[in-house]
């Protein structure tokens, strides 16, 4: 369906974070798809940093790379996972982007000596970035997700723009969903609306009615305590939805379905809803990822094993290849600051894969070696994506080609040999934000490579995020040893795919694949990594 101009969903939450807006908006976004719609989602974050490139994993979880080479919200993960849409720079805005416009405009006079404040200039802006995605692509409608929780002083100027977009373009042009928790007093063993009852009367505050309440909970919540949310919050009865703890996110969608989200939804868009969305294919991937027939372990060897949301695109990726291998593979997060020569064999011996993750750093550095070198020596299917790649090169220069003291220049800048250095283009770069090589870029596999078996195509292209590369100046000692440049940037000359000859599975990516699979379509190389775990494991 083409529609002369988007409508626009709103989600907001409230009472706390972590709740799944994110999923929320991806589910519904999926069910529109499902009935004939285009959609898109973008996500408004409040903190004011310009990006999430610059916070630590701890604070933020994973930092998500988009093909255009943006470092956004782990939110943008999903919303490409689960409805196989490109996502872009303009579909996360942050505060720190929305006030560095502002005062760019300010500083060259754009505003003619009027004093620059939050209504109408912030708020005009965020409307601008809101209805960017309009300008670029024609889509039917627009969700838009707003972080944090109502009630935020960060959120404020978020709710404002929102509550001016809805006066502007129309209540029937927009509908507004709010996430919300109903928690159980095991004391008392009641489900309390209370939460929720505040949560609405604070967007309603700023001016704000809601059209939708999501209610999350760990219980299921009965009839009449829904037509008591629906009564105080003064939303529908048919408007209150509840999304109760499931296997798996990817349940989600089918359960707001059963409830008939997408057809409330429609309905408040002045949207016909005349056919059943088909989301068979979307049930088969479900049913497979709760009932597998077979599994495995594989383990992720991180420094940021405490928090699993650092790696979720990983994680996630290794949903969507199970469930094309009809697998179930159980992550062991392995905190590389733990593991060493002496100890690995006892905590990586039963794996039937060792997957070494990205990052920055010299912390866990020589824990993520000792796992390289414990994979390649018996046998065990690997994988090492961007740092981890890059820790199989130092692992093969030191141990088999004798280079005692080989290291990356990040980690010994005086290293004698430097196998890993940082890029040409990056020397004298200062700055940390938005500076290092990122987003999409060619890359050519040689055609006899596991890699090229795996993608069924010898020219792929595939997101980056990194400063240092394989050091070409030992290229030949390498592919001499057994260690094969699989594939290269045929622009750049630049190793972005390594390979042990002689091994099951032994492949090593200077990209992040992980940031490109879908349910739609899962990821090559993580289908062929699992497809040889569930082998060495003898399933």
């Amino acid at each position: 369906m083409k529609l002369k101009k988007p409508k626009y969903i709103f989600v907001t939450g409230g009472v706390a974070s972590s709740l799944g807006k994110g999923i929320i908006s991806a589910s519904i976004a999926r069910l529109l798809q499902a009935r004939g719609y285009t959609v898109t989602i973008q996500k408004l974050d409040p903190y004011i940093n310009i990006d999430p490139g610059t916070l630590n994993p701890y604070e933020h979880g994973e930092c998500y790379v988009t093909e255009d080479g943006t470092e956004t919200d782990l939110d943008l993960g999903h919303y490409e996972r689960f409805t196989s849409i490109t996502t872009s720079k303009a579909n996360n805005v942050t505060t720190g982007k929305i006030y560095k416009s502002v005062i760019e405009k300010e500083r060259r006079g754009d505003y003619l000596g009027k004093t620059v404040q939050v209504i109408p200039h912030i708020t005009d802006e965020i409307k601008r970035r809101i209805q960017l995605l309009a300008q670029q692509k024609v889509y039917d409608i627009i969700i838009t997700e707003l972080g944090g929780t109502v009630g935020d002083i960060e959120s404020l100027p978020f709710i404002e723009s929102v509550r001016q977009l809805r006066y502007a373009l129309g209540y029937r042009d927009t509908a507004l969903v709010h996430l919300t928790l109903i928690p159980y007093m095991a004391a008392s063993g009641e489900l309390k609306t209370k939460p929720t009852q505040h949560s609405v009367k604070a967007l309603m505050e700023n001016g704000l009615q809601p059209d939708i309440l999501v209610l999350r909970t760990e219980r299921a919540l009965s009839q009449g305590l829904r037509r008591k949310v629906a009564l105080f919050c003064n939303v529908d009865a048919n408007a209150v939805m509840e999304s109760i703890d499931v296997p798996t996110i990817y349940e989600v969608p089918l359960r707001m379905h059963d409830q008939h989200l997408d057809e409330v939804v429609l309905s408040k868009l002045d949207l016909p809803a005349d056919c059943e969305p088909d989301m068979e294919q979307w049930k088969a991937f479900v049913e497979k990822v709760k009932n597998p027939h077979h599994k495995i372990e594989i383990a992720l060897v991180g420094k940021y094993t405490e928090l699993p949301d650092a790696y979720k695109s990983i994680s996630e990726a290794f949903i969507h290849a199970g469930a094309m291998n009809d697998c179930k593979v159980k992550l062991r997060y392995v905190n590389s600051e733990k593991i060493d020569d002496a100890n690995v064999d006892e905590i990586l011996g039963r794996m039937a894969g060792i997957l070494v993750a990205p990052g920055f750093g010299n912390r866990g550095i020589e824990g993520k070696i000792a796992a390289v070198k414990y994979a390649r020596e018996h046998g065990v299917p690997f994988m090492g994506i961007c740092l981890g790649m890059q820790c199989a090169v130092i692992e093969f220069a030191r141990n088999v080609l004798k280079m005692k003291d080989a290291n990356s220049t990040e980690m010994e800048p005086s290293t004698k040999h430097p196998v890993i250095d940082l890029m040409e283009e990056q020397k004298g770069v200062t700055a940390k934000g938005g500076t290092m090589r990122l987003g999409g870029y060619p890359c050519q596999l040689r055609p006899d490579s596991k890699a090229a078996a795996a993608y069924g195509a010898t020219d792929i292209v595939e997101r980056h995020r990194h400063r240092y590369e394989f050091n070409n100046d030992y290229l030949g000692d390498f592919e001499s040893h057994g260690m094969i440049p699989a594939g290269v940037n045929p622009e750049t000359g630049l190793v972005e795919v390594v390979e042990l000859t002689g091994h099951p599975w032994f492949v090593g990516t200077q990209y992040h694949p992980e940031y490109k699979s879908t349910v739609q379509r899962p990821h090559p190389l993580f289908v062929a990594f699992v497809a040889a775990a569930l082998k060495y494991s003898g399933n």
